[in-house]
This record gives C-alpha cells, structure tokens and sequence, in this order.
C-alpha cells in the first residue's frame, strides 16, 4: 500500500471552470487540472514534453491545454494532437504523451489519484451530509506547513484548544473529560464524556440548557479527519478536513463545516464561515511554529495519554509509508481521562 494509491483533493468543482486551468501539488508531482470538452476533470503532469514549460500556464480551447512556450496542444489523455511549428506536416506519434492520472468528482470536488495499479480500489471519501435535506455546508481551503499527520492530529487534539483558541472554543476550565479511543481497520475512532459548556462564543447558542453532547472524533487512512457534534436536535455539526500532501511540509486543507442548525442555518451560515476560518487561522500558526522546531531539533514527541489518539494516527501513516497495510495491526482500545 501507498500514499499514491488513494484519492486527494485537488479542487472544489466550482473552482475548475470550463476553459480554466489549475496549478496543483500532491506528494510532490506537478499537476495541471482543467475540464475537457466533456466538462470532465484532468489531470496531467505539470511539464510540456518538448522544452520543459508548465502547462498550468497556458490555455484551453475546445478541452485542449496549449503549451504557453511553443502551443504544443495535449488532449484529455496527455497526448500532443498539434505542434504549431510542423505546420502540415504533424502526425501524430504515441511517443508525444505526457502522464495522465486518473480524476474522479464527488460531492463538489475533484479527486485525482497518482497511481496507475493501486493496492486495491479505495474510494473517494464521502463528505457527510452533503447537500442533504435539512443541511447546510461552509467550505474554507487554508495551506499549513507541516506535514499531514502533524495537520490531521492537530484537527481532532482536545488538549490544545484551550490555549490556541481560548474563548474562541473552549476556555482553561480544568474540566475533568473522557475518552475511549480505538483503532481498528485504518481507522481511529475517540468517544468524548463529560462535555457539557465548554464550547466558546456560541456555547449558549450550541447548548443552551447545558445538556449531555455526543461528540466523536474520526480518522480515515490516509488523510482524512472528521468531528461530529450532537447537542440534540437541530444543534448537529460536521467539521471534516482533508489533508492534500503537496510536498513532506507543505499542506493543502479543504475544510467542510456542514451542519444543520434549522431555521437558523442560513443566517448562521457567515458567522460560522468568519469562526471557522478564525480557529483554522489559529491553528495555521501554532503549526507553523511545530514546523520551525521540527526543523531545527527534528520530530520527537513526549506523549501522555491524552495523545492516544495521536500515536494511533501514526501508526497507521506510518504502516502506509513503508508499504504496508495498516488494516493489519491489531485492533485496540484506549480509556483516557484528561483535563481541559
């Protein structure tokens, strides 16, 4: 197994105009996105086969990409179907192609996947209730730099929320919480209790009567994390991110913040936009921080318990980073108390 084997993020379906092109990074291959004639996403790599250009930096006419050096054309598959300079005289050679990758679109974005012969045919992940009935969804995109794990851990960390976005969300209480946190098949699944007020600025909006929340925080290989609120009807949240790799410490995240709120959801909708990229905002910088130290001192972390779900995380990215499949180890459960 590998990280190439799965599906990332490239772009939001709205972002990917008929006639646009699009720059993008996954794990370090160069990616030029655009639509072909059919309105379907591609995905080629970054470079003009004949003197070295960025195809991100030319046009397409007609679903074609042209070349911004030469007007060397490059149809939905990689393949040169025109060469300005041979006039007449171009044939077309199976030789002239530049590599392809396969696309897929989803729940209004547009997945590419680098491999050819994957592992196995993992899916694109499925955003929770999106566009259903009765829910409403904001979207933010932020670059952090760091790497994914680091990004992903930091997405569904308790402890830090109390010092990186005090008032914000959450406030240093001493609240006793708990948690079960388990791995198992790839993934890494943590049950809060004992949560109650302790939600920021909207806390009376939230959870008005102060009563018993759900909330459960989620891992799905490779990249993927989602946190779940329930604070009774019509007071139901999703903040799900994906984790895009552009390079080992660089990380593109697109964040779904879908909720359903009721008759509130969509005058809601601005304040949850400005607060969500408030927090993320936050959160950009207190990585970049990590990012610095990880670089001068390298990455050694001292855990406690309240990290479980970090080192489950981990090990998992871990597993799919030497080529293994991280659905092989064990299944394990975790009982954690800690204090925010």
């Amino acid at each position: 197994m590998k990280f190439e084997d799965f599906w990332y993020v490239v772009a939001q379906s709205e972002q990917l105009k008929p006639g646009n092109v699009l720059s993008r990074t996954v794990l370090g291959e160069w990616l030029a996105v655009f639509r072909d004639e059919n309105g379907e996403p591609v995905a080629l790599r970054d470079r003009c086969m004949h003197r070295n250009s960025r195809l991100s930096r030319g046009q397409v006419c007609q679903g074609q990409v042209h070349c911004p050096y030469h007007g060397w054309v490059y149809d939905n598959n990689g393949t040169v179907v025109a060469v300005p300079a041979e006039g007449d005289d171009f044939k077309q050679l199976q030789a002239r192609r530049v590599k392809h990758y396969e696309t897929c679109e989803q729940d209004g974005y547009v997945y590419v996947r680098l491999t050819d012969q994957p592992s196995e045919e993992f899916d694109s992940f499925p955003m929770p209730h999106y566009q259903e009935p009765g829910w409403a969804t904001v979207r933010v995109i932020n670059r952090f730099r760091n790497n994914v794990t680091n990004c992903a851990e930091n997405f569904i960390d308790i402890p830090h929320t109390a010092s990186v976005h005090p008032g914000v969300f959450r406030t240093p209480r001493r609240q006793k919480l708990e948690m079960t946190v388990e791995r198992q098949k790839g993934a890494v699944r943590a049950e809060y209790r004992n949560e109650t007020t302790n939600l920021g600025w909207y806390a009376k909006f939230l959870n008005p009567k102060g009563g018993k929340i759900r909330h459960t925080d989620y891992f799905f290989m490779p990249n993927v994390t989602s946190v779940e609120y329930d604070m009774g009807p019509y007071r139901q949240l999703w903040i799900t991110s994906q984790s895009v790799p552009e390079t080992e410490d660089s990380t593109l995240v697109y964040t779904d913040v879908t909720y359903n709120y009721g008759i509130w959801n969509q005058l809601a909708r601005p304040f949850i936009h400005w607060t969500a990229q408030h927090i993320i905002g936050q959160d950009v910088a207190a990585l970049d921080l990590q990012q610095e130290v990880i670089e001068k001192y390298g990455q050694k972390f001292a855990n406690t318990p309240a990290d479980t779900i970090h080192t489950f995380v981990e090990s998992i990215r871990d597993r799919i980073a030497a080529g293994e499949d991280p659905r092989l180890l064990p299944d394990q459960s975790v009982q954690v108390t800690f204090w925010v």
